[in-house]
C-alpha cells in the first residue's frame, strides 16, 4: 500500500524487505470529468504574420509541431478537447524548438501554466520569436569528468550509430576500484548545456559534488536519443498519435534498444572500463518516454538491471504497461524510484502512482515514489531530485535513512 504525507516528511528508516516510500505534497482526488479548453492569440510579430504557429505542452509530450495543435493564420485559435481537470504548461512555437516564443528582445520566456477545472478559453499574445535574435554562444558546461567515448557508436539491432557520452566518478584514474555503472537516456541532456535544448541535468556537477562528500561513485553512460526516432526506440509498444484530422504510428522499437544496451554497450562497457557488472551494481535511469524505457528493463530483463530511475515516465504510450506488470511485477526484487511533477496533471500522476503501487505491494522490491506539487515536466525537474535519487539507489542493502527532501545543488 502505498504511504501518503501531506506534511513535511520527516527523516524514515527502512527497514523491511520491501517498503513503499510515496511523498506526496500534491495528492487529492482527481475530479474525472473532463474539458475543452480553446487557446486564442491575440497578437504575434509581424515579420512571421504568415506563419503556422503550434502549441505544445505537457498534453501532447511537448511536440513542437503537433498539427493537432496548430493555430491557423486567419484564426489564430486552437481547441484542446477532453482535458481532465489539473495542471497544464505549455509554449508556442513555429514548429521547432529553435523557433519558440520569446519575449520582445529575445529573452526566454517561462512556460504557460493554467489550472483546469472547467470549459477555459485562454488568450495570449506573442513578443517574439527565438530565431530573430542573435543567439549567444553557449559555454560549455560539462565537468573534467565527462568524456565522449563514441561520436558514432554502432547499434547493430535498429542499424543506426549513436553518440554516447561517459562520466568517470572523481578518483577513477588514481585508484584501481570497479565502479557500479547507470546506463541514462536522452545523454544530450545529462551534462552539457550546449547540447541540451531544454536545460541540462547537471549530473555531472551533482555527482562530483556528492562524491566528494563522501557518497559512492558510479560510472555515468548516457545514451543520447535519436531524435525522430525517440518515440519509438524508447517505446516497446505500438502507439498511435491520433488527433482530429490524421495520426502518426510509432513502430515499436524498445525491446531492439534495450537489446543494444544489454548485448553490445554494456559488454563494451564492461571490457574497456573498470566496472561492478552484478544486476546490483547495474542501473538503469530516464525521464518521460526514457522513464517509460527504463521501468520497461527492470520487468524485463531484472537479471540485468536491479536499479532504476523512473522519471515522469510516459506510461500513456504504453497501452501494454499495466497487463505486463500483473504478469512480471511479483518478480522485482530491486530498488527502484518513481518521480512525477504535481504539474504534469492527474492522468500522468494517476498512471504512476498505478504502476508503482502494484510493484510495492506484489513483489518484494523497494519502491520510493515522490510527486513534487511545485514542478512540472521538465530538466529542471528532474535535475532537482537526481541527487535525492542518486543518494537513495546507492546506499547499500534496505536499512536507509532518508529525508525526503530534495538534496539539490
Amino acid at each position: 500500500m502505498t504511504k501518503q504525507n501531506t506534511a513535511k516528511p520527516l527523516n524514515r528508516l527502512f527497514t523491511r524487505p520491501w517498503l513503499l516510500f510515496s511523498v506526496c505534497f500534491f495528492l487529492s482526488a482527481p475530479l474525472k470529468a473532463q474539458f475543452n479548453v480553446t487557446i486564442q492569440l491575440k497578437s504575434v510579430p509581424a515579420s512571421h504574420n504568415n506563419d503556422l504557429v503550434f502549441i505544445s505542452g505537457n498534453f501532447n509530450n511537448w511536440n513542437p509541431d503537433n498539427d493537432r495543435l496548430l493555430l491557423k493564420n486567419k484564426m489564430l485559435s486552437a481547441v484542446l478537447k477532453n482535458l481532465d481537470a489539473g495542471t497544464y504548461e505549455f509554449k508556442f512555437t513555429r514548429g521547432r524548438w529553435d523557433n519558440v516564443e520569446c519575449t520582445a528582445d529575445g529573452k526566454d520566456v517561462e512556460n504557460h501554466s493554467v489550472q483546469i477545472n472547467s470549459d477555459t478559453t485562454l488568450e495570449y499574445s506573442i513578443d517574439g520569436w527565438k530565431d530573430d535574435f542573435a543567439q549567444p554562444v553557449r559555454p560549455h558546461t560539462a565537468s573534467f569528468n565527462v568524456k565522449l567515448l563514441d561520436a558514432a557508436f554502432e547499434i547493430p539491432q535498429l542499424k543506426r550509430n549513436r553518440r554516447i557520452w561517459i562520466y568517470f566518478p572523481p578518483g577513477y584514474n588514481i585508484t584501481n576500484k570497479h565502479y557500479p555503472v547507470m546506463y541514462m537516456q536522452d545523454g544530450q541532456n545529462l551534462f552539457d548545456e550546449v547540447t541540451a535544448a531544454y536545460g541540462e541535468w547537471g549530473v555531472d556537477e551533482c555527482l562530483d559534488l556528492l562524491v566528494n562528500r563522501g557518497k559512492p561513485g558510479c560510472i555515468v553512460i548516457g545514451i543520447e536519443n535519436g531524435g525522430a526516432t525517440r518515440m519509438s526506440e524508447y517505446n516497446p509498444f505500438e502507439f498511435t498519435w491520433r488527433n482530429d484530422s490524421s495520426s502518426k504510428a510509432f513502430t515499436p522499437e524498445g525491446d531492439a534498444y534495450l537489446d543494444f544496451i544489454i548485448h553490445t554497450l554494456k559488454p563494451y562497457v564492461d571490457k574497456h572500463y573498470r566496472t561492478l557488472t552484478s544486476k546490483e551494481n547495474t542501473i538503469i535511469a530516464g525521464s518521460s518516454m526514457g522513464g517509460l524505457i527504463a521501468y520497461y528493463a527492470v520487468l524485463k530483463h531484472p537479471d540485468v538491471f536491479g536499479k532504476a530511475g523512473v522519471f515522469s515516465p510516459a506510461f500513456w504510450t504504453a497501452n501494454g504497461i499495466d497487463s505486463l506488470t500483473d504478469i512480471l511485477g511479483d518478480k522485482l526484487k530491486g530498488k527502484y524510484f518513481f518521480y512525477s511533477g504535481g504539474k504534469e496533471g492527474y492522468s500522468f500522476i494517476d498512471d504512476v502512482i498505478r504502476i508503482q503501487e502494484k510493484v510495492g505491494k506484489n513483489s518484494s522490491a523497494m519502491v520510493y515514489s515522490f510527486i513534487d506539487s511545485e514542478a512540472g515536466h521538465n530538466e529542471h525537474a528532474w535535475r532537482k531530485w537526481f541527487a535525492e535519487f542518486y543518494c537513495w539507489i546507492m546506499a547499500d542493502g534496505f536499512n536507509v535513512i532518508t529525508s525526503g527532501e530534495n538534496q539539490s545543488l
